[in-house]
């Protein structure tokens, strides 16, 4: 990617999105175009199609998506599909109408099939079923995928496609319902510290491992390949280690520095026993994560408590 390429993030005030415009600024790229979701509805298909017409980016990040935690997606299974599918359609067929020379189309972990052998290999997709819960936000993500596979084949668009494993970092969602495991876990028991709870109680029996990349590394590794990669195969992004979610939780506790009990409320679904990335493509590449966990966990503290507690 040239410095002076014309960017596009879309889903530039998310998590993810975010982060990659913090990496881009980091590296030397100025010419970062963003819309809000106000600006610029990418569910619709005219007002996207004229907004690439008008930009003409070079460059494509397809970072926005509607997400959430098991609850959000087990509640909102026809706007979970229903928006996703709509916002990378008309983005990815955008982008081939206007000619952009890349686009990076951003997945989601979930779309491995629930009992997939572990690691999870890119080559799994499609070789079982999905996790019940959040199988429409799944299938929303397989067509993104399966579109940039089609639009290459066809059409000859380098677009690539990347999964993230489960992400956090700056910026993340604290609903205290739709949110996923991680930054739920900080609220909660940053809430029971401040309020002398004696007891946290969390969802299911402890024991699904769940791996976590800070999204500052995602950002990073994004950038990474849109400058070294143009396979038409999906790539893994993640760390390649896993915690339980017990683990996890007292891994939270010890940083908030909450002092009361934890209790595991195994009436709950676990969901997916275990979701750990094969990232030896991306080792292969020469790409590693930088951030751990715990300091990792600190940092998204530090920014919940100056981000929803300050405010």
């Amino acid at each position: 990617m040239n410095k002076d390429a014309k960017v596009y993030v879309a889903g530039h005030r998310g998590m993810v999105g975010s982060a990659i415009c913090r990496t881009l600024l980091a590296n030397g790229y100025k010419n970062i175009i963003t819309r809000t979701s106000s600006e610029l509805d990418l569910r619709n298909q005219q007002a996207v199609s004229e907004f690439f017409a008008e930009e003409q980016p070079d460059y494509v990040f397809l970072a926005a998506a509607k997400v959430g935690g098991i609850v959000a997606n087990n509640t909102y299974r026809a706007e979970f599909i229903y928006d996703n599918l709509m916002m990378e359609t008309n983005v990815i067929h955008s982008a081939y109408k206007a000619g952009v020379t890349k686009l990076m189309f951003l997945g989601s972990s979930c779309i491995y099939p629930k009992l997939a052998p572990q690691p999870l290999k890119e080559e799994y997709l499609l070789t079982g079923e999905l996790e019940p819960t959040n199988e429409p936000y799944a299938i929303a993500k397989i067509a993104g995928i399966k579109l940039c596979e089609a639009y290459r084949d066809q059409y000859g668009c380098n677009f690539i496609s990347v999964m993230p494993t489960n992400l956090y970092g700056y910026k993340d969602n604290y609903h205290p319902q739709n949110s996923h495991v991680l930054p739920a876990l900080i609220r909660r028991f940053h809430e029971a510290k401040e309020g002398g709870a004696e007891t946290v109680t969390i969802w299911g029996s402890g024991s699904p491992r769940r791996e976590f990349l800070f999204a500052d590394d995602l950002a990073e590794a994004c950038l990474f390949l849109m400058n070294s990669y143009d396979g038409r195969e999906l790539i893994n992004i993640g760390t390649g280690e896993d915690v339980t979610i017990k683990e996890l939780a007292l891994l939270v506790k010890e940083v908030v520095g909450y002092a009361g009990d934890i209790a595991f409320d195994t009436s709950k679904p676990d969901g997916t026993p275990r979701k750990l990335m094969d990232v030896s493509k991306l080792h292969s590449l020469g790409y590693r994560h930088k951030i751990e966990l715990r300091e990792g966990i600190k940092m998204a503290y530090a920014d919940f408590k100056e981000e929803f507690i300050t405010a």
